[in-house]
């Protein structure tokens, strides 16, 4: 497996990911995965060791539409290096009608990127991450955060690095890759 990964200030001025960015060549557990949290704080997970938060926040003078482009720009990057042909993400749901707009667009730009670069793709609800990931389906974002502290290892405190990472895992068990 060969590893790159990049500087904090290759990213300035257009988004910065908390976490790195992997070249996966190939790997014998199985298809390469990406593991998305669609929002404007977008949580992303390639496997429990790699995984951020691509932070989509725009600028007053720019339009969603530039939102979009740079998430594409992201996929398409984060596709080509670890070699993804498959990808989970968090169906769009919830009251709040912005935030429910905005996810739903970028689960159409996941979506048609998937259908233009013949990757496979699934969504999954809420409840259906949170049941997978704490046995409740209403479970709150520091149940979350805590479960895949302890069952994942994972080292942080975000939430939407948290969902990517049990949208990862539901991934895996449902493709039967441990």
């Amino acid at each position: 497996m060969m590893k790159r990964t990049r500087k904090r200030s290759d990213w300035d001025g257009f988004m910065k990911p908390t976490g790195s960015l992997i070249i996966n060549e190939g790997s014998p557990k199985g298809p390469g995965l990406l593991a998305l949290d669609p929002a404007t704080k977008f949580g992303w997970a390639i496997d429990r060791d790699v995984y951020g938060v691509w932070d989509l926040t725009i600028r007053k003078d720019q339009s969603i539409g530039f939102k979009l482009l740079r998430f594409r720009s992201m996929l398409n990057e984060v596709c080509e290096l670890n070699k993804v042909t498959v990808i989970g993400y968090e169906k769009p749901g919830g009251r709040n009608y912005r935030a429910l707009v905005l996810h739903s667009k970028l689960v159409g730009e996941v979506e048609k990127y998937c259908e233009e670069n013949n990757i496979e793709y699934r969504g999954y609800s809420a409840g259906e991450i949170k049941k997978f990931a704490t046995g409740k389906g209403n479970s709150g974002k520091p149940l979350m955060i805590k479960a895949a502290q302890e069952k994942l290892g994972y080292g942080g405190e975000d939430d939407n690095e948290a969902d990517a990472l049990w949208i990862l895992e539901l991934l895996k068990f449902e493709l039967g890759i441990k």
